[in-house]
């Protein structure tokens, strides 16, 4: 059992930045690829990025491409999103979520892939 716990949430005017972080338990991080994904209401819960096990690679949704970067330390047992230039269109609750099996590819894009997820938090970016 992992758990997750996101922080860094908070309100930005557009073109602004906000780092996300997700702190996970347990001694079994490194083995799990990780992934940020957002709802925002009314809206299905959709990908953001992804990062495999050892940071080797990594995925964004065509959306932040450009603007987001996921990283990991797996010596902290965290995961983090900086988010730069923000849109009002990035307003959303952000969720981090913990793959246990891996993934790689658009195989990283799909919920179903991750088993463990955080309970969010609302990010908020005004126009």
């Amino acid at each position: 059992q992992v758990q997750l716990v996101e922080s860094g949430g908070g309100l930005v005017q557009a073109g602004g930045s906000l780092r996300l972080s997700c702190a996970a338990s347990g001694r079994t991080f490194s083995s799990y690829a990780m992934g940020w994904f957002r709802q925002a209401p009314g809206k299905e819960r959709e990908f953001v990025a992804a990062i495999t096990r050892s940071g080797g690679n990594t995925y964004y949704a065509d959306s932040v491409k450009g603007r987001f970067t996921i990283s990991r330390d797996n010596a902290k047992n965290t995961v983090y999103l900086q988010m730069n230039s923000l849109k009002p269109e990035d307003t959303a609750v952000y969720y981090c979520a913990a793959a246990p099996k891996g993934c790689s590819g658009y195989g990283c894009y799909a919920t179903l892939m991750y088993d463990y997820w955080g309970q969010g938090t609302q990010v908020t970016v005004s126009s």
